[in-house]
């Protein structure tokens, strides 16, 4: 029964994050969540006792799981922060126009949104933003920037990035996160 459950609380938190990443945390009905598992609302309350709230948060975390997944793919090719960056980059821009532009940063919807508000959402996002920002300034240290430099640099790369989405999302092209690429790698001292 366990593994039936496990299942059943998967395909809710797989369902959130791409009707949110597409939509946003307001676009993102209950009931479109049920459809899109199939599974009853008895079930989501059962897996998700707080709520819609609590589905998104989960759903945020297995999405910041997903970027650090395939970031550690990535070093494993090529560990300097020029060519993961770059190689994350066109990964990212591959993702989005294979979704018709529905997908881009998998936080930055949701991080828009409740950006007013002091809510639980903001902080996970903020988490989540600066375990990457901190990932990307550990490479850099290792790459043998100062620690100063190093957290300043990340800071800026994660900014262009998190731009070069919207602006690509927005304006359905890539060209944005390709520009800003070739500026990175650039900021990165890449040959």
């Amino acid at each position: 029964m366990a593994v039936k459950g496990d299942a059943t609380r998967a395909r809710f938190i797989e369902a959130a994050r791409t009707l949110v990443e597409a939509k946003g945390y307001h676009g993102t009905g209950l009931n479109e969540v049920l459809a899109v598992a199939g599974a009853p609302r008895g079930s989501f309350y059962h897996h998700f006792p707080r709520g819609k709230d609590q589905l998104i948060g989960e759903a945020l975390a297995a999405a910041g799981r997903e970027i650090d997944g395939v970031v550690d793919e990535l070093a494993k090719s090529d560990p300097a922060p020029a060519a993961l960056v770059t190689a994350f980059l066109n990964a990212l821009a591959d993702r989005m126009t294979a979704a018709d532009y529905a997908k881009g940063c998998p936080i930055a919807t949701v991080a828009l949104e409740v950006s007013t508000a002091d809510t639980e959402l903001g902080a996970i996002c903020g988490v989540i933003y600066d375990a990457w920002q901190d990932r990307l300034a550990e490479a850099l240290r290792a790459d043998g920037r100062a620690a100063a430099e190093a957290e300043d640099l990340a800071g800026t790369v994660l900014a262009l990035i998190e731009g070069a989405l919207v602006l690509a999302r927005a304006k359905r092209s890539r060209v944005p996160v390709d520009r800003v690429g070739r500026r990175i790698a650039a900021l990165l001292g890449a040959d």
